[in-house]
């Protein structure tokens, strides 16, 4: 029998995050384009600097419907007939509203292009918001409520923002708003909301793809380089301040056969220079099936199936007052949640008191930098990354200096910032479960003030 020679290996090709090239249309729209070749999908990233903290008082939510109402018709097309048009293209296109803005997407055929960029640029130019669809999104939106309510994971976000801001701060509240804000939102509102704050000077689009056979300067030009706007005057930007006193928030579910965790408090931005530590820290805390919190208490004690620490940033600013939500997370059966909550102390007093080892930290680097390549494969991974930079104040090569940095972070380092971003005493914790069952065993840990609220 004759068998094939085994395939080897061929040389690895050098990597780094692609670099956009940058440039302005003639109405003051900020343009990244990265040309992709073989990419035939486009992505697009549409950044409108609407942030969650310029809603109006009382109408939270508001940026929300906005966004979800983009592409609810235009001037030129019914949304139907809006809808009907993206179909032809084979587009897809979606927006939310968060703390920095709002960001639209779309992705589509690179040969149908510049139809569909057109139907963007009119959904962005001149959204029709009629008072009819903007009930029937209100209404909608008044349904999804009651279900994130339920949701115990939802329901401990909620909970954690509530507890750690201010309550007049925005960041304190529900980021798409409470019932009582959502019913107060009509189409007048909605198209108040979109004059103030949308126009092509503070607008970024992140084009990604392969360019080829495209003159991407005549369609740029043609659709969102013919939207029209006046310029913006700076808005304030208001201080992000939170209150990390350890503390523990127990949102009661009587009889709830698991207990939701979530602990966290705020950190810096990634501005910092601690950031690329930081992240990297905290993966070999959290970040995945092997990491120490996985290893205790989902293989060693079979507490849950999988908690997670994570670094999610909710307003950057270049002059470093944004902030990031640093955060453990998972569920655990009610009994185990007394146990649960002590050995994951345990864990975070024994890497304070030992540190990380060279071969966590060597993992780690590999599962982040080493299927860097791969993570970033589609145009819609780059392009939520380059929007994701522009939304922050980062430079176009943050990414790419990123992989670089925590190449380079040692273990002394990279565990010097996991334990400053997670000190035993500094970080309120919310569980959401049977407070009959839990509030008592809960006390006994001295992990700080237990509070028992309604679920």
């Amino acid at each position: 029998m004759t068998f094939h020679p085994r395939p080897r290996a061929g040389e690895a090709t050098p990597w780094a995050f692609p670099a956009p090239e940058r440039g302005t249309l003639p109405n003051g729209l900020t343009v990244l384009r990265c040309h992709r070749p073989g990419q035939q999908i486009v992505a697009v990233e549409i950044n409108l600097l609407a942030p969650l903290d310029a809603e109006p008082e009382g109408l939270d939510g508001v940026a929300t419907i906005m966004a979800r109402a983009l592409s609810e018709g235009t001037d030129k097309h019914t949304a139907e007939e809006f809808t009907a048009e993206l179909e032809r293209c084979g587009a897809t296109l979606d927006a939310h509203a968060d703390h920095p803005g709002v960001r639209v997407s779309l992705e589509v055929p690179a040969s149908r292009l510049g139809k569909a960029l057109a139907l963007l640029a009119d959904a962005l130019r001149a959204p029709a918001f009629p008072d009819g669809e903007i009930e029937r999104l209100v209404r909608n939106r008044l349904d999804e409520i009651p279900h994130e309510l339920a949701n115990p994971s939802r329901r401990a976000a909620m909970a954690l923002s509530k507890n750690l801001f201010p309550a007049d701060a925005r960041m304190s509240r529900p980021r798409q708003g409470t019932e009582e804000t959502v019913e107060r939102i009509d189409a007048a509102a909605v198209r108040a909301f979109y004059e103030a704050h949308v126009r092509p000077a503070t607008t970024t689009a992140v084009v990604v793809g392969d360019f080829t056979g495209v003159d991407l300067e005549a369609v740029l030009a043609d659709s969102l380089g013919a939207w029209t706007g006046s310029a913006a005057e700076p808005r304030p930007v208001p201080p992000i301040t939170a209150d990390d006193t350890g503390r523990v928030v127990i949102v009661d579910r009587p009889g709830a056969v698991q207990t939701q965790l979530l602990i966290g408090r705020i950190g810096a931005d990634r501005h910092d220079r601690v950031w690329p530590a930081q992240v990297l820290g905290t993966y070999c805390l959290g970040g995945t099936l092997t990491s120490r919190l996985d290893r205790v208490l989902r293989e060693e004690k079979g507490y849950t199936y999988g908690v997670r620490s994570f670094g999610q940033v909710l307003r950057s600013a270049p002059e470093g007052t944004g902030a990031a939500m640093l955060a453990i997370s998972g569920s655990v059966d009610t009994a185990s949640t007394g146990p649960a909550l002590e050995d994951l102390w345990t864990v975070l007093r024994t890497l304070a008191a030992e540190g990380l080892t060279d071969a966590e930290r060597d993992a780690a680097v590999q599962n982040l930098v080493g299927v860097a390549p791969l993570k970033y494969e589609t145009s819609a991974a780059v392009a939520g990354t380059l929007a994701d930079q522009v939304e922050q104040y980062l430079p176009d090569d943050f990414q790419a200096r990123l992989y670089e940095r925590m190449a380079q972070t040692g273990t002394v380092e990279a565990t010097a910032a996991v334990v400053n971003a997670f000190p035993v005493d500094r970080l309120v914790t919310v569980l959401v479960g049977d407070a009959a069952a839990i509030e008592e065993p809960v006390k006994a840990l001295g992990i700080g003030e237990v509070t028992v609220v309604s679920g």
